[in-house]
C-alpha cells in the first residue's frame, strides 16, 4: 500500500505561500483541578482522582481554582498580552466519550489574555509570533483503546476511560496567522513551540513535559498560491508531542498539501492525526467552526475580574526571561555558543547554574551534565533533571576531584553510588573504599612490586625513554583499583629508577 502523494518541498515552497496557526495546550501544574479539589498527580491508578465535580454528576457545583487564574495571568504576562478586567467561561459543547460532562468549561469571546507577541530566533534572524489569545479551561480524560493494531478506536475491541485528567487546568496559548516564513515555515514552527516551552517553565506554572502531555501543539498549516492575500483551507495537526513532530508534521503538511493542489484537487478542512514513526499525518475527522460547539456563557461560575493591583503584583514578580539569563549566564561562564546551545538542547542550563551555585567551576558542571550525566540519564529514559542526584550532591564530587581526592573515573563510581540510592557521595566513598591512595609509602611499595615485575621497562626508562613510565603506572593504578594519584605514582616511578642509576 502506497502512501498520499508529496510535492518536492522546494517546489511546493515555490508554486505556495504556507500559513502557520499553532495552538498550544499547557496543563497547569496546581495541586488540585480547574474546578474541584481533586489532585493533579501524574501517572496515578486509573480513576482515584475523581470526585462528584469532575465526574459530571448531578447537582456537582464547580469553583474556580485561584492558582490556575495566577498562573493564566502570569502566562499571558510574560507574552506580552493585555490582562481582560473582566471575563467568563462558557460552554463548549461536543460529544467526546472521555469527557464526562460532554461539554468542556473553556473560554470564548471573553479570554484572561489577548493581542500578545513572542520574539523566536530562527538560524540568527528573529521572527515576531504574534499571539491571539491565551484562555483557560479544563482537560479532558483520557480513552486507552485495546485490541486494535494502531490504538486508536478504529478497530479496537473495546476502550477503557481514565477520568483523572479530566479538569485538570489547562491554558491554551492560540498565534495569530503565521505568514511570511516561506521555506522557514518548519523551523519557525519547532521555534515557537520550544521558545514557549522554555518561558513556561520559568515561570514555574507547568513541567511542560510532552512526552507526558503537559504540553501538547495543535499545528493548522494551510497553503495559498505565491503572492494570493486569500488563505487557503486549513488542516489541523492535533496533538503533537515532541518539538522535533512539531517541525516534521508542518513540513509534511505542506507537501502533502502542496501535491493535492497542484493536482487540481481542493484541501478538506479537518483534523489530522501525527504518526511517529512515519512522520506523516493522517486523516481525522472534520473540523467543526466556533458556531458547531453552540458556545455559552457557563451558568455555574462566576465571572473572573482580576484586580488591577493583583496583576501589577504578579508583573512585578515575573523571573528574568529564560533567553536573557542563558545570555547572562553564558557570559558569565565564558561558555562558546556551541557550549551553549548544545547545554540548552539538553536541558542543562538550570542544572549547572544550580551547580555553580553551589561551587563547582562552570565548565566542569557543564561537562559532566553534558557526558557522563547525560548518557545516565539515556540509559534510564529519564530527563536529565530526573536523575537522583542533586546539583549540591555533584558539586562535592567535582571538589574532591579538584583537590585530588577524587580521579575522575573514581568520581564517576561516586555518582554511579548516588544515582543508585546508597547514600551522600562522602558515605558512597566511605562504603566503597573510593578515597585515591596518596600515601607515599603505600604508594612506594606498590611502585617497587610493579618495578620487580616488569625489569625490562626499568632498563627502558633508566635509558632515557621516560615514556615507557606509563606501563608501570598503569600496573600501580590496576594494582591499587584506580584509587593511586596517577601523576605521584610517576614521579615515584622516575624517582626510583633514577635512585638505582
Amino acid at each position: 500500500m502506497t502512501g498520499p502523494a508529496l510535492l518536492d518541498y522546494d517546489e511546493a515552497i515555490e508554486r505556495f505561500d504556507p500559513v502557520l496557526g499553532l495552538e498550544v495546550h499547557v496543563e497547569l501544574g496546581t495541586a488540585t483541578k480547574m474546578f474541584c479539589g481533586c489532585p493533579t498527580e501524574f501517572g496515578a491508578p486509573p480513576n482515584t482522582q475523581v470526585c462528584p465535580v469532575c465526574l459530571a454528576l448531578p447537582g456537582a457545583m464547580p469553583t474556580i481554582n485561584r492558582t490556575a487564574v495566577e498562573y493564566a495571568i502570569r502566562i499571558g504576562l510574560a507574552l506580552n498580552c493585555t490582562i481582560a478586567p473582566w471575563c467568563q467561561f462558557a460552554r463548549k459543547n461536543y460529544f467526546y466519550p472521555d469527557m464526562p460532562k460532554n461539554f468542556q468549561t473553556s473560554q470564548y469571546d471573553d479570554p484572561i489574555a489577548s493581542n500578545g507577541y513572542l520574539d523566536v530566533d530562527v538560524d540568527g534572524e528573529t521572527v515576531r509570533v504574534e499571539i491571539e489569545r491565551a484562555h483557560m479551561e479544563e482537560d479532558t480524560g483520557k480513552s486507552t483503546h485495546v485490541g486494535g493494531a494502531t490504538g486508536r478506536i478504529h478497530g479496537a475491541e473495546y476502550s477503557l476511560l481514565d477520568y483523572n485528567r479530566a479538569g485538570v487546568p489547562l491554558v491554551e496559548i492560540v498565534t495569530k496567522p503565521i505568514v511570511g516564513t516561506k521555506a522557514s515555515a518548519p523551523q519557525v514552527a519547532r521555534a515557537y513551540v520550544t521558545a514557549l516551552r522554555d518561558l513556561l517553565k520559568s515561570l514555574s506554572v507547568s513541567d511542560v513535559r510532552m512526552d507526558q502531555g503537559s504540553l501538547r501543539c495543535d499545528a493548522n498549516v494551510s497553503l495559498t498560491p505565491a503572492g494570493n492575500p486569500v488563505f487557503g483551507t486549513r488542516t489541523e495537526t492535533k496533538n503533537v508531542n515532541s518539538l522535533r513532530s512539531v517541525e516534521r508534521a508542518v513540513r509534511y503538511e505542506i507537501t502533502r498539501q502542496g501535491a493535492i493542489l497542484v493536482d487540481g484537487g481542493t484541501i478538506r478542512q479537518e483534523t489530522r492525526h501525527f504518526d511517529e514513526a512515519s512522520g506523516s499525518t493522517s486523516s481525522g475527522r472534520s473540523k467543526e467552526t466556533a458556531e458547531d460547539y453552540r458556545y455559552f456563557p457557563e451558568p455555574d461560575l462566576v465571572p473572573v475580574a482580576p484586580d488591577a493591583d493583583w496583576v501589577a503584583e504578579i508583573r512585578d514578580a515575573l523571573p528574568e526571561l529564560p533567553w536573557l539569563r542563558r545570555a547572562r549566564l553564558q557570559q558569565e561562564w565564558g561558555f562558546a555558543d556551541k557550549e551553549m546551545r548544545d547545554l540548552v538542547a539538553a536541558d542543562g542550563v538550570e542544572l549547572v547554574a544550580a551547580t555553580v551555585q553551589a561551587g563547582a567551576p562552570a565548565n566542569a558542571a557543564r561537562s559532566w551534565w553534558t557526558s557522563y550525566l547525560a548518557q545516565q540519564a539515556n540509559s534510564r529514559g529519564v530527563a536529565l533533571d530526573e536523575l537522583p542526584i542533586t546539583p549540591a550532591q555533584l558539586a562535592l564530587v567535582i571538589g574532591k576531584v579538584g583537590t585530588g581526592e577524587l580521579t575522575t573515573k573514581l568520581a564517576q563510581r561516586v555518582v554511579d553510588g548516588v544515582l543508585a540510592g546508597e547514600g551522600e557521595p562522602d558515605e558512597v566513598i566511605a562504603a566503597r573504599g573510593l578515597a585515591v591512595v596518596s600515601d607515599d609509602a603505600a604508594l612506594q611499595q606498590a611502585v617497587d612490586e610493579a618495578l620487580a615485575a616488569q625489569p625490562g621497562v626499568a632498563d627502558k626508562i633508566r635509558s632515557g625513554k621516560v615514556q615507557a613510565a606509563g606501563a608501570i603506572v598503569g600496573a600501580v593504578m590496576k594494582a591499587t583499583k584506580g584509587q593511586a594519584d596517577a601523576a605521584r605514582v610517576r614521579e615515584l616511578v622516575l624517582a626510583t629508577v633514577g635512585a638505582g642509576d
